[in-house]
């Protein structure tokens, strides 16, 4: 299990490991939130080849993804398939699912 530091530090290299040519044409806020207690609330907005990420709530986002800390951080480091988590609802999309499934190649993750 993550601890409370990991999951922000995860979420602090987020515009390090974005990818921009995968991320073309995409203009849009992703909300993340995390429940448990190494959980948090983060907004990731990609604009024009850049990703910003600030932690907090964001009032209107494309698309908000909600799930335990736990099993978004294994998702997004590759211990656990995100698409197998997301069909088990652990992991839960509300608003643009087009957005969540570019997530995957818009960052460099890895394990």
């Amino acid at each position: 299990m993550p601890s409370k530091d990991e999951v922000a530090a995860f979420f602090a290299q987020m515009p390090a490991i974005f990818v921009p040519e995968k991320a073309q044409g995409v203009n849009a806020v992703m909300q993340i939130n995390l429940a448990g207690d190494n959980g948090g609330q983060w907004w990731i907005r990609i604009a024009d080849g850049t990703c910003e990420v600030t932690e907090g709530e964001y009032a209107n986002p494309a698309m908000t993804l909600s799930a335990k800390a736990d099993d978004l951080y294994d998702a997004m480091t590759g211990k656990t398939n995100a698409v197998a988590s997301f069909m088990q609802g652990k992991i839960k999309v509300a608003g643009d699912m087009s957005l969540a499934l570019k997530m995957q190649s818009m960052f460099k993750f890895t394990a």
